[in-house]
């Protein structure tokens, strides 16, 4: 089988026919990681986007999540959500390959596989602790099947891409790479209009407001400006903590105080402004709140 052949580090650890034995056997394990079927057939499994919020609520860091389901309707929020990549059924082998290789990739560009000690001059001990799990019992043969190993594809290939990232002892030389990343600085948004270039910290924005083809910028100071692009246009270019909650409006999470679900509000810290959300975005309040519960974080 090609999954078997090309990547024999990849072993399945288990399976999960409902949302709360997933979150058990993912919080048991801590894989790498996992398919998630969000539209399983047994629709009282409980199997779906929210899945990813209540792995928010005890892991400080999540497994890759690719997404398996029926069409691409949930595709948009799926990705707000974080997921690594998202797969249509039914899946074709080349399809999962691409995906399978995306995540190989990251591994041989520096990312670490979670939980693991490399032992030095023993890279074969990497193909035992690298884990793979799958949340549902209802996923197509190609992927089902890669729990099933021969017995001669125990060993990494010496030309495989996570072997790269090796140094001649063995051990995982990343020293070179720190020193040369980039230092991330501040987002700061420049408002242009005929020569005045106006400067933004992207951290000061409480939330954005649309009107008509322009939307009002809100800051932290009580200020507002005016930019002429459109509330989707900052919804494509703004990441994290930015969150779309309304048609006519975007909220940075560092200054909610306040989210009351029955009367469908979000208070702003330090004002009297109330922000409606709707129904549609549901699914993106949902994941404002895991993401608070995910941090230092005391409920009472």
């Amino acid at each position: 089988m090609a999954t078997a052949v090309n990547f024999p580090y990849m072993r399945c650890m288990g399976s999960a026919a409902n949302s709360d034995a997933g979150v058990d056997l993912v919080l048991e394990h801590r894989p790498d990681f996992i398919f998630l079927e969000i539209n399983p057939k047994e629709q009282e499994s409980g199997l779906s986007l929210h899945f990813i919020s209540e792995l928010h609520r005890y892991l400080l860091q999540l497994p890759k999540i690719i997404i398996t389901t029926k069409d691409h309707t949930q595709c948009p929020t799926a990705f707000q959500f974080g997921v690594f990549d998202y797969l249509i059924h039914p899946i074709a082998v080349k399809d999962l390959r691409k995906t399978l290789l995306r995540f190989e990739k990251e591994i041989g560009e520096g990312q670490p596989i979670k939980n693991q000690m490399v032992p030095p001059n023993n890279i074969n001990h990497v193909a035992d602790e690298a884990r793979t799990i799958l949340v549902d019992n209802d996923l197509p043969e190609p992927i089902q099947e890669q729990s099933e190993l021969p017995e001669e594809a125990t060993h990494l290939p010496e030309n495989n891409e996570l072997a790269k990232t090796l140094d001649e002892s063995g051990e995982k030389n990343t020293t070179q790479r720190i020193a040369e990343q980039p230092i991330q600085k501040p987002l700061v948004i420049c408002v242009k209009s005929y020569g005045d270039y106006r400067y933004i910290d992207a951290a000061e924005i409480c939330y954005l407001q649309a009107d008509n083809n322009s939307t009002d910028i809100h800051l932290n100071s009580g200020e507002m400006i005016t930019a002429f692009k459109t509330l989707k246009h900052f919804e494509s270019v703004l990441q994290h903590p930015f969150v779309r909650i309304h048609n006519s409006y975007i909220v940075n999470c560092n200054y909610i105080a306040r989210i009351h679900t029955g009367n469908s509000v979000c208070h702003i810290k330090n004002s009297s402004v109330k922000i409606p959300f709707s129904k549609s975005y549901k699914d993106n309040i949902e994941q404002i709140i895991s993401s608070i519960a995910s941090g230092n974080y005391l409920e009472i």
